[in-house]
């Protein structure tokens, strides 16, 4: 007997350069999870003008929780975005600052935040002219 069909995977038929994309897709969604949820938008926003100490990032940033805030900058530090310098006093003072990874985010989210203000009115009356038919 000789076999007459070869078994082969998708991803083995799949042209090399689909298998880059579909990798390179997973990686991007991380690096979008992360830069793109509200509260790290707000802290680049806030470490734009330079370093803030936590309890000042806390204030600036309303309806933050600290555990929020804690875990959000531990993210931002461990992509490279931000960075944490203790200096040793009593109490120790903290500070957050934009890497130059950091800044370079400034510019896309500043636009980001420039079109959702310039638009809030026109999204305000689509969701209310959604939520009127819904209730219809």
């Amino acid at each position: 007997m000789i076999p007459r069909h070869k078994l082969v995977t998708a991803l083995a038929e799949a042209p090399v350069a689909e298998v880059h994309l579909a990798s390179n897709c997973s990686r991007v969604s991380e690096v979008i999870s992360r830069i793109g949820d509200k509260w790290s938008v707000l802290i680049v926003m806030q470490l734009r003008t330079g370093p803030r100490r936590f309890n000042e990032l806390k204030k600036l940033i309303g309806g933050i929780s600290q555990r929020m805030l804690t875990l959000t900058l531990r993210g931002l530090e461990r992509d490279g975005l931000i960075t944490r310098t203790v200096t040793p006093t009593i109490p120790p003072r903290v500070d957050y600052d934009l890497t130059a990874l950091g800044r370079s985010m400034q510019a896309p989210v500043e636009a980001l935040g420039s079109w959702a203000m310039s638009h809030l009115d026109a999204i305000e009356k689509a969701r209310r002219d959604f939520d009127r038919r819904l209730e219809k």
